[in-house]
């Protein structure tokens, strides 16, 4: 089976590159902007009409579209996120490969979503910010472009190569400046948060076994657990061995104040300000120019509210799929990563 990866050198397009590099039966063909790639193309700038003579020359079976971007404006995520993928389609569409279309897709396409509730694939979308509206339209244009096609929309990925300024790779990083320093107080903002954590590694076996199917339509890949960032805290202070207090700063303006205390415990709220030595809100990169960025920001950019779960019935029944790796592992090597920065 020949198939053709696009974003390969993206957090998760490098573990589906490795996954389906492990399977003897695949003969694989990298597109992307990077010098490694077997063809040099930019989805965002390149015209349907080249991508098709490379198609009909390459001739694929599968082509699997890991390729966009969460950052940015509004002009950039609908560049990279949705003209992108128009452009896939429209050259598949064209071409006479016959090609079966893998994309990614985002739990950010739902938004928020009622709390202990598992969403389903039939749930009506409503993204909360540019990001999950520039995803949301990609997957439009695949289930409207009339192509075998699956849309994989994956939850919050975790594990090896978590980006530094994502949630949990920025909560390994002030674990990390902790330690280093000696202080015997985190004070962080944003652990009430609940999301549904997947490892990556688990989802490149998903766009695997989804390259091998016949499913269409959207699938869920996410762990079908919704976990608190605070708890997630507490199990990257126990694998990174922090015997330190986690302080939790007050969330958003109007939102009920959060609780703090040793790890894994409760405590006394810690006020804002009160707190000189204020640590980063956990998802909500701080700004140079204010100080207390931090304390107001929400915790988590992706629109998606205080709560996520997803409901993967769909994967286990036309994937056969089923998460692995639990959250325990993923947080290891994350901190694995976090602590050899110098």
């Amino acid at each position: 089976m020949r198939v053709l990866l696009i974003g390969a050198n993206g957090y998760i397009g490098r573990f589906v590159a490795d996954r389906l590099l492990a399977d003897p039966a695949v003969q694989l063909t990298v597109l992307g902007r990077g010098d490694d790639a077997d063809v040099r193309f930019d989805l965002a700038t390149g015209s349907p009409g080249a991508l098709t003579r490379f198609l009909d020359a390459v001739h694929p079976g599968v082509v699997v579209n890991c390729a966009g971007t969460t950052r940015g404006g509004a002009r950039d995520l609908t560049r990279h996120n949705t003209v992108a993928v128009a452009t896939v389609c429209e050259a598949l569409r064209r071409s006479g490969c016959g090609a079966r279309l893998v994309q990614l897709g985002c739990s950010a396409e739902y938004g928020p979503s009622q709390a202990n509730s598992s969403t389903a694939e039939d749930a009506v979308p409503r993204p909360g910010g540019p990001y999950g509206v520039s995803k949301l339209a990609a997957t439009e244009l695949v289930l409207g472009s009339g192509l075998d096609a699956v849309v994989l929309r994956v939850f919050s990925p975790a594990g090896p190569g978590t980006p530094a300024g994502s949630p949990l790779g920025r909560l390994a990083e002030a674990m990390r400046r902790a330690m280093q320093s000696g202080d015997g107080e985190l004070k962080l903002g944003g652990l009430g948060v609940q999301r549904d954590f997947v490892d990556v590694r688990d989802v490149a076996r998903a766009v695997h076994a989804a390259s091998l199917s016949a499913a269409q339509g959207v699938i869920n890949i996410g762990s079908g657990r919704a976990v608190r960032l605070r708890d997630a805290a507490a199990v990257l202070a126990r694998v990174a061995g922090y015997g330190g207090t986690l302080q939790e700063l007050d969330g958003p303006p109007g939102a009920h104040a959060s609780h703090g205390g040793h790890l894994g415990h409760t405590g006394h709220t810690a006020h804002t300000a009160h707190t000189p030595h204020l640590r980063s809100a956990i998802g909500h990169p701080r700004g140079e120019s204010d100080p207390h960025a931090a304390s107001v920001g929400f915790p988590y950019p992706d629109g998606c509210g205080n709560w996520q779960q997803a409901d993967v019935r769909t994967a286990r029944d036309r994937l056969g799929w089923r998460p692995r790796i639990n959250l325990e592992e993923s947080l290891a090597d994350i901190w694995m990563e976090a602590a050899c920065r110098i």
